[in-house]
């Protein structure tokens, strides 16, 4: 049985929401996850549950490939609705392959692109250019069809965070999926609570306007897991 604590935020009634951190192309990591999600909702069954990850699905790890084909093809977790993000990681990896550019193609695989393309089995000699060519079409079409933000009672899921004193309706993407300052050290309203991934630690972070659940999976850390229901939370981690 889990053990949950008092949440800063609240849920409707009869809603479970499951919140996964920074997945980084560690599918073992992921799929004991699923399992373990799987195994809380069959020991305590709700009307209605939601898994939603909050992206950086590719990149570092060595198996961003199945990482995307397994949550393109979704967990077979029964009675699981599922919403997925769109992390940093996945723009980056967007961008290089539309563009075609040799000089942020560099800067791409510096930051864990190369074992995304080793995943897919190109080699990253290939001319860039090439490359977008080398993927199955369901999973670019996957990629590109990530949302950046969901919203539930007074929670927010993003990627990385908001900016303070913005309104929702006013953030731009490159806030959602990248910002770290001032979004992680301001202490006032963020007008929902922000659960979020993106900036790693060794333990979940939560504060009374944010949830920060980046445990560090591809730096030998773990995959964790928020839980979420009503006022109160617990959290999940392999």
């Amino acid at each position: 049985m889990l053990t949950s604590t008092l949440a800063p935020g609240v849920l409707p009634p009869d809603l479970r929401v499951y919140a996964v951190g920074d997945v980084h192309g560690c599918l073992g990591h992921l799929d004991d996850l699923h399992a373990d999600i799987a195994a809380d909702l069959a020991e305590r069954p709700i009307a209605d549950a939601l898994l939603i990850h909050l992206g950086d699905y590719v990149d570092r790890g060595p198996d961003s490939s199945r990482v995307v084909d397994r949550l393109l093809r979704k967990p077979a977790i029964p009675g699981l609705r599922m919403a997925n993000l769109m992390g940093n990681h996945e723009h980056m990896m967007l961008s290089v392959l539309a563009a075609g550019d040799p000089q942020m193609a560099r800067l791409w695989l510096r930051n864990g692109g190369d074992a995304s393309l080793r995943s897919w089995g190109i080699d990253i000699d290939e001319p860039p250019a090439r490359w977008r060519h080398r993927l199955p079409a369901e999973h670019l079409a996957w990629l590109r069809g990530l949302d950046l933000t969901h919203q539930l009672g007074n929670y927010l899921f993003v990627h990385a965070g908001v900016r303070p004193g913005i309104a929702l309706s006013e953030q731009t993407p490159d806030d959602l999926m990248w910002i770290r300052e001032p979004f992680l050290s301001w202490q006032g309203n963020l007008g929902l609570i922000v659960v979020h991934g993106h900036t790693p630690g060794e333990h979940p972070v939560l504060r009374v306007n944010r949830i920060g659940i980046d445990t560090g999976a591809v730096l030998g850390g773990r995959l964790t897991c928020a839980v979420l229901q009503e006022n109160q939370i617990a959290f999940l981690s392999r």
